[in-house]
């Protein structure tokens, strides 16, 4: 095993794009390398649209663009945004977010940054793993298996990058990034500086976290709302993991199954990996631009957390699941702790008995819930925004007349 493993991070100059004039005090819009009009593909110097930059495959033209190749060129570009007032999307992989089909009249802004820096004691800590927020989540749940490391192989096959794992508590097939977080450290829009952010200081739940409140809820954002990108911006996350080839206890039935072993037993990581990237792709969760199932962004709303009382009224062969606290596990054989009172349900399953099959779609739309999983809306090819708002909208509404359930979406919707 490597002990010290530094990938470096790349230091090119920053990439700015500005279009329709939009003035940045303070940005780097005068920079070598800006340029204007539309591109077919990001990076080329010319502005991408939404549509490129989103695993929807939807969205219109960006006002400002750009792409920050350092920590200062990153937080520089957010500091011009706020300063002129403009709207801030700080986007990522692009595999959270419904884009409207309309300009984005403000100021998208990318962390190019790579790197995976980790440090490994046998004696002591385990592995410390720090990555900054634009590096890919998938090749940093690939090097932690590489390495040894424990705590996020059934993470693997997410889009996305790191940044977005604390905001959202990432997680899947009976882990959660809580399970292995340490801290984040983020740039303070309201108070203009960078700090340090404890993993207990976070609120994670279920795909929730103060970062992600900040977005809509002004008491969470310090006193206003600040729309599709929070208060907070991750500039870079730490993992605390064990050393080891065996992955955590598998806790998700159809893992566990898909790997023949018992729920609570650990497997090779490895295999682990293999294993769900499979069960991914089983149901297009693997991203594939020739696989419209996979123009999505996956799970497309959470699984509704009810209320003993209210969970009696769900019909009886409805799935009932405990509500765990995975910031609260002892060991890492320990299960995380139950939260007394609150029950799970499956939304896919409202989403099927509510009447909606894999496949469906509104008569003349582009846009229909996924031929493999119903709880994925994707782009049949073609589809815009409006056609997957219309869609959701739809569902929503069937399962509220249904079970009385609302189900809440999980990307961020401009």
């Amino acid at each position: 095993m490597n002990l010290e493993c530094v990938v470096p991070i790349p230091a090119d100059g920053p990439k700015v794009h500005p279009v329709r004039g939009m003035a940045m005090e303070g940005s780097a819009a005068g920079a070598p390398g800006a340029g204007a009009g539309r591109s077919g593909s990001p990076g080329s110097g010319t502005t991408p649209t939404l549509a490129e930059l989103t695993t929807f495959h939807v969205g219109g033209e960006i006002g400002t663009y750009v792409e920050a190749q350092t920590e200062a060129e990153f937080i520089d570009a957010i500091r011009a945004a706020d300063a002129a007032e403009a709207p801030l999307l700080v986007l990522g992989g692009g595999s959270n977010i419904l884009p409207a089909d309309e300009p984005f009249e403000g100021v998208v802004v990318r962390d190019m940054r790579r790197g995976i820096e980790g440090s490994a004691d046998s004696t002591c800590v385990g592995a410390l793993i720090t990555a900054p927020a634009g590096q890919p989540w998938d090749e940093l749940v690939a090097h932690t298996i590489q390495e040894e490391w424990m705590g996020i192989e059934a993470l693997s096959g997410i889009p996305g990058t790191v940044g977005a794992a604390p905001i959202q508590n990432v997680g899947a097939y009976g882990q959660e990034v809580a399970e292995t977080l340490s801290n984040i450290r983020v740039y303070d829009r309201l108070a203009g500086r960078t700090r340090l952010f404890a993993m207990g200081e976070l609120q994670l739940g279920y795909r929730d976290s103060l970062l992600k409140r900040s977005l809509r809820d002004p008491e969470a954002g310090g006193g206003r709302i600040w729309g599709p990108t929070g208060r907070w911006v991750v500039l870079e996350v730490s993992f605390q993991m064990r050393l080891a080839s065996l992955s955590r206890p598998i806790a998700y039935g159809e893992l566990a199954r898909k790997l023949d072993v018992e729920l609570g037993d650990r497997a090779n990581s490895r295999e682990v990996r293999e294993a769900v990237l499979e069960l991914r792709r089983g149901k297009g969760m693997v991203l594939d631009p020739a696989d419209h199932d996979s123009w999505s962004a996956g799970s497309f709303f959470t699984n509704p957390i009810l209320s003993d009382d209210d969970a009696a009224h769900l019909p009886l062969d409805a799935p009932r699941y405990p509500v765990t606290d995975h910031t609260k596990i002892a060991s890492i054989a320990g299960a995380p702790v139950v939260v007394e009172g609150k029950v799970k349900t499956s939304a896919a399953w409202l989403i099927q008995h509510a009447g909606f099959p894999k496949g469906f779609a509104l008569p003349g739309s582009r846009a229909a819930l996924s031929s493999k999983h119903v709880l994925a809306l994707t782009n049949r090819g073609g589809a815009t925004g409006a056609e997957l708002r219309e869609l959701r909208d739809h569902i929503v509404a069937g399962v509220e007349d249904a079970f009385g359930i609302t189900l809440v979406p999980e990307p961020v919707i401009l």
